[in-house]
């Protein structure tokens, strides 16, 4: 479907969505595909500690005419709090496959333990029935979720979630931790920047003030998850500590809602201030 913003003639961009590769619902082509349907010049493939899903993303991206930004989301911790960090415009793969190696290893073990939980909560999913759901992809909580709701424990996913899996319920198993400094040090020898996802009201002026000393490179103005009164505050927080902004949906595949491809209309401007970052660091 066609943005209203597309058919007015404007080209937006899209800098955070998910494919197969991890917990979206389309194989990395079709994202392509549907961001050039939406109108979109360029989208960023950032899927959950994973860059399976670029190469394909990038062949489709050379017939359909939609620029692909090679990115992953990266799970990290400042203090005891979570904080997602997008490595966008990836040069080196290689730099980071030993690492996605290991968090992969340390996905499939979080799992695990998630359906031993299960078990003893009188929910039993097999991790036969995870796997299944990850298609190969990258696993996570979302494919516990499905492994549940097709035993028939739970209505939907947002049940299992409030019921089992959501950080402080029964079955929920905390992820290793990883800083977020050697998380923007992992983004910064593959040659990517590195943009706090979704800060909300966790992005405080002091800790994105620590992140930037850390080498923060941007952060993510543009979410569904944030108020226009977030969305202020981190534009001006961007401006006043030499952040470049981004933006992006989180897709994952939705097709209605407040979460569709394309509905931050994020300037492709913010993804120029981008390439000119890369291109100084580079000089």
């Amino acid at each position: 479907m066609t943005s209203p913003a597309a058919a007015a003639g404007e080209r937006f961009i899209d800098l955070h969505s998910h494919s197969i590769a991890s917990d979206g619902a389309l194989a990395p082509a079709d994202v392509v595909r549907a961001a050039r349907d939406a109108g979109l010049g360029a989208i960023a493939l950032t899927d959950h500690d994973t860059i399976g899903g670029i190469a394909e993303a990038t062949a489709a991206a050379r017939e359909l005419g939609v620029r692909v930004v090679p990115g992953c989301e990266l799970s990290a911790y400042d203090g005891d709090i979570e904080v997602h960090l997008l490595a966008l415009h990836i040069a080196d793969e290689d730099a980071l496959a030993a690492s996605l190696a290991l968090f992969q290893r340390e996905r499939v073990d979080r799992a695990q333990a998630m359906v031993e939980r299960l078990t003893h909560l009188g929910a039993p999913v097999s991790m036969e029935d995870v796997m299944r759901e990850a298609a190969g992809g990258a696993v996570g909580r979302p494919h516990v979720a499905r492994a549940l709701v097709h035993a028939g424990h739970v209505a939907d996913q947002r049940a299992a979630f409030d019921r089992f899996l959501a950080n402080g319920r029964p079955a929920y198993v905390p992820k290793p931790r990883l800083l977020a400094s050697d998380a923007i040090d992992l983004a910064h020898s593959a040659g990517a920047l590195a943009v706090w996802a979704h800060p909300a009201r966790l992005g405080t002026r002091e800790r994105v003030v620590r992140l930037a000393s850390h080498g923060l490179d941007g952060i993510e103005v543009l979410h569904p998850s944030h108020t226009p009164q977030e969305i202020e505050r981190y534009g001006r927080f961007a401006t006043e500590l030499g952040l470049v902004p981004s933006g992006g949906s989180d897709w994952h595949g939705a097709t209605e809602g407040f979460r569709t491809l394309g509905c931050m209309n994020v300037p492709a401007e913010w993804l120029a201030r981008q390439d000119e970052r890369l291109a100084a660091r580079a000089a």
